[in-house]
């Protein structure tokens, strides 16, 4: 079984909050898996923004050019 970073019940409530009336656990544990890939990508991506200014703290700045370059 794969870490779990974001609860499943977080991802119910995202779906139900979407328009769902009813959530199976398959797709409640789909959804995590592809939430945390991508920000793990973004992540990442937002680390190199932040060490190639020269700082060691990830901003909030930094993820929102590492989402936009994935648009």
């Amino acid at each position: 079984m794969a870490e779990r970073l974001i609860p499943l019940a977080a991802m119910e409530k995202i779906m139900r909050k979407a328009g769902a009336n009813r959530v199976s656990d398959d797709s409640k544990e789909a959804l995590k898996e592809v939430i945390e890939d991508k920000a793990k990508e973004i992540s990442g991506r937002a680390i190199k923004f932040a060490m190639h200014a020269g700082r060691k703290t990830v901003k909030a700045g930094d993820i929102k050019l590492a989402v936009n370059e994935f648009r």
